[in-house]
């Protein structure tokens, strides 16, 4: 995103967080942030803090240096909050940018907090008459108290299933279960990120995923793409970001043309039934059948090369700096 957005309509000031929770100031430069499966990007405490502004006062960004120097960037427009899973795109982050009256693109409060958890993402979705896969929500102490009642609700769900943590994003955590002696693992596996685990059917159909942007022109839908998985199980954390072997990302999907309004249209009404602000990306199946499932929602999809956020836009004509300068506007706007 540092090299696609529009240097001549924005001045951009990059903001790292470390694994502490300390905010500083990055070096903006793109080539410092590489996709690589060996060393994934880090941000490390150079000694600067980011000081954001306080509500109903001045609105300039500052940053201390090191040497306890303070300079002053400018009034802050609109945040970018480009981050995945806890604290970045579960609602927190947007909530304390709400807290300091400071505006930002992308998902709120509500959607955030909802679409990270993916059992009331689920409720939520149902009770709008959009399909789901049947699932059973596993908390970690009633599995140890009552594990047996647990294990014939998932029982009834049949084989294969998904095991998956609630509130973790990026296919972290999850496995496949083929047997049902891989359970155990598979929820010990959930455990570790989540006190939360879903157990879901497996569903047997295409892939597809949809993109939603909530622009100047109201909310609209792009083509839909498709996962094709050639030899990976399912579409994990190395498929998504690292360009794993197994896995083909591609959009357009090959869809008759009522598929496609179809999808469009599930994945607006999903948008809309949590509330979605500025973007999402709808993931579904399309069952041989033609039924359309909801697999989840994403309020801060990937924008990596090979996600399938973009990907759907450049596909739908929008290209990839005008699709970030359309969040950052629709963020001014708000």
């Amino acid at each position: 995103m540092l090299g696609a957005i529009d240097r001549d309509r924005y001045r951009v000031i990059p903001v790292g967080i470390t694994r502490e929770g300390a905010f500083v100031l990055e070096e903006d430069r793109p080539e410092k942030f590489p996709l690589d499966a060996e060393h994934l990007p880090e941000v490390v405490d150079n000694g600067t803090r980011v000081l954001w502004p306080e509500p109903g006062g001045d609105r300039t960004l500052r940053v201390i240096r090191p040497d306890g120097a303070t300079e002053q960037f400018g009034e802050v427009d609109v945040v970018l909050p480009i981050l995945h899973g806890t604290h970045g795109e579960d609602g927190t982050i947007q909530g304390f940018f709400d807290t300091l009256e400071v505006p930002y693109a992308g998902g709120g409060v509500l959607d955030s907090a909802l679409c990270m958890d993916k059992h009331f993402m689920k409720v939520a979705l149902e009770a709008s008459g959009i399909a789901v896969a049947p699932w059973v929500t596993v908390r970690r102490r009633a599995w140890e108290t009552d594990p047996e009642s647990l294990r014939a609700a998932i029982g009834e769900l049949g084989l294969p299933v998904f095991v998956k943590p609630a509130r973790a994003g990026s296919s972290v955590g999850v496995s496949k279960v083929s047997d049902p002696a891989e359970l155990d693992v598979a929820l010990a596996v959930a455990f570790a990120e989540d006190e939360k685990v879903l157990v879901e059917t497996a569903i047997t159909g295409r892939e597809i995923e949809v993109a939603v942007l909530e622009g100047a022109r109201g909310v609209r839908a792009s083509l839909p793409g498709e996962i094709v998985l050639t030899s990976r199980g399912f579409y994990d954390f190395e498929g998504k970001y690292l360009g794993g072997d197994g896995v083909d990302v591609v959009c357009p999907a090959e869809l008759s043309v009522d598929a496609i309004a179809a999808v469009q249209d599930i994945g607006i009404r999903a948008f809309e039934a949590v509330d979605g602000r500025g973007l999402a990306r709808v993931d579904v199946f399309l069952t041989p059948t033609g039924e359309i499932i909801v697999n989840e929602l994403n309020t801060m999809p990937g924008f990596t090369p090979i996600s399938m956020f973009p990907k759907c836009w450049i596909a739908s004509g929008l290209s990839y700096g005008e699709l970030i300068t359309e969040l950052i506007e629709a963020g001014l706007r708000r």
